[in-house]
């Protein structure tokens, strides 16, 4: 066993063996060294770090907690101001949330960083609710009202809250402004990554800030419809008034208003949304929506290339045209496949015929019952999947049709397509019932398992679609104008800009 001596003692690199400890988060070990020796705290090592320091880049959230405690809450000689920055950025990067708040508590001082809030807006995920139930998504889809969760649920919109009332008591809103249009921007990385609550407490403080432009003459209503995120979008339905009038007349350099930005291709609604046609359907609707609330004067108004809003939208979306009806022609190749399938099974039943009769050996069995009500049903739902997909290849169709018409038959189909695979599964397994009900029972009742291996993939694969596209049909606005409030009571620390003018 080491003294507590040999214990400060350093490799080529000045890390100490409780240094290194705290670096992998080996609490354990940690606790028992620093028991011996608790100046082992206060010993840097590489790169001057202290072991609160690389344990906290490293984010070992229960090595931090230990070693902030230990620390005093960072108090003594050994510590800096700069130590203290740097450990409360580090909590913040790694997501360490209620170790940051906590540090926040004890030291006002350090809440008082634009960086701080630089981190915070990058990262929407730290500001969803913790608590999510399992039924919650069953009841949204049926429209049940689900409860929702507390604004103040999540380190992360606790800590976002002190250290923005912090800036707000030491800064002025002139310098507040300054500091949020230097680059990167603050308010419009939020923007692009949908962070609505982190906006939604800015604007509850300065209401101003949503007239702000970038270098390319957006705000961040126009960033967000160029992302397609609903949540920040959805707040201007809580500003209203002329504010968001204002919001809408303003254009980019390149004279693009709010719904030639919408007309635009978004990567990150490519990335999320599976399926061309449901893509195409989901542009449509933030299309259609935007469209809505832009003055109708503006609906004919020209960029700088001469496009308008429906002229750019068109032009940008013809490839996901082209994708949707091709992934249409693919589902319509497999009913094919399975009506062939089908077709032929019926006509070469399990055991074959009697020759004196012409009926089957196995008729009066209940396992080939099931096996010529599973063939017919798969044979007749293929069809009618293989004819709905024919009838939308053999029509013309335009971008608007994507909305509401091709959605209905795409749900008909891929449903009817889903209900003849199972059929044809069920015909497959209950053949082997047919053949072996007598001996070898165990056979038929492992192929049958096996079989439902497909019919499970087919379920995990294209339900998440069909809901998707049932909801974007039938229920599109739950995407824009959400009742869910997030900017609730508007009360600004100080009188708006935007009124003192207008006065």
């Amino acid at each position: 066993m080491m003294t507590a001596k040999e214990l400060e003692l350093q490799n080529n690199f000045s890390n100490t063996a409780f240094w290194i400890a705290s670096a992998v988060g080996n609490v354990n070990m940690a606790m028992v060294m620093l028991e011996k020796n608790p100046s082992l705290q206060h010993i840097r090592g590489v790169n001057g770090l202290l072991p609160l320091s690389i344990s906290a880049s490293g984010g070992k959230h229960e090595t931090v907690k230990y070693l902030y405690d230990s620390s005093q809450k960072m108090t003594g000689n050994h510590w800096t101001d700069e130590d203290r920055e740097t450990v409360l950025m580090e909590c913040v990067e790694r997501e360490l949330f209620d170790v940051a708040l906590q540090i926040v508590n004890d030291r006002p001082e350090l809440a008082a960083t634009v960086s701080l809030l630089e981190v915070l807006a990058r990262k929407p995920d730290a500001f969803a609710s913790s608590e999510k139930k399992i039924t919650d998504p069953v009841l949204r889809f049926f429209r049940m009202k689900v409860q929702p969760a507390d604004e103040d649920d999540t380190d992360a919109l606790k800590l976002l809250k002190k250290i923005w009332r912090r800036v707000c008591e030491t800064t002025d809103f002139e310098k507040i402004e300054n500091m949020l249009q230097e680059p990167p921007s603050i308010l419009f990385v939020a923007a692009r990554r949908g962070n609505a609550k982190f906006i939604a407490e800015f604007l509850r403080t300065y209401p101003d800030l949503m007239l702000h432009t970038n270098e390319h003459g957006h705000t961040i209503f126009h960033i967000a419809v160029m992302h397609r995120h609903q949540d920040v979008y959805n707040l201007m339905f809580e500003i209203g008034g002329s504010m968001n009038h204002d919001i809408c007349l303003e254009s980019d350099k390149d004279g693009n208003y709010m719904h030639h930005l919408v007309g635009k291709t978004s990567k990150e609604m490519t990335a999320k949304m599976a399926g061309a046609s449901l893509l195409m359907q989901r542009e449509l609707l933030w299309f259609k929506e935007v469209e809505k609330i832009m003055p109708p004067y503006l609906t004919e108004e020209t960029n700088i290339n001469g496009q308008t809003a429906y002229e750019l939208f068109s032009k940008e979306n013809e490839d996901l045209v082209t994708s949707g009806l091709k992934w249409m022609k693919d589902c319509m190749v497999v009913a094919t496949l399975i009506v062939t399938v089908a077709f032929a099974v019926a006509f070469t039943v399990p055991g074959g015929y009697r020759q004196e009769t012409g009926f089957p050996f196995f008729i009066h069995d209940t396992s080939f019952l099931v096996f010529v009500i599973a063939d017919a049903i798969s044979l007749f739902f293929s069809t009618i999947s293989l004819l709905v997909f024919l009838g939308v290849l053999t029509s013309r169709h335009g971008q608007r049709d994507f909305l509401y018409s091709l959605p209905r038959k795409l749900m008909i189909g891929l449903l009817a397509l889903f209900i003849s695979v199972v059929a044809m599964m069920v015909t497959f397994s209950s053949s082997f019932f047919v053949l072996y009900n007598q001996r070898l029972e165990w056979v038929p009742i492992l192929i049958a398992t096996f079989a439902a291996v497909p019919v499970i993939v087919f379920a995990v694969l294209q339900f998440p679609l069909l809901i998707d596209m049932f909801r974007s049909t039938y229920d599109s606005h739950y995407l824009f104008n959400s009742k869910k409030r997030m900017l609730y009571n508007l009360k600004p620390k100080f009188q708006s800009l935007y009124d003192t003018v207008m006065v």
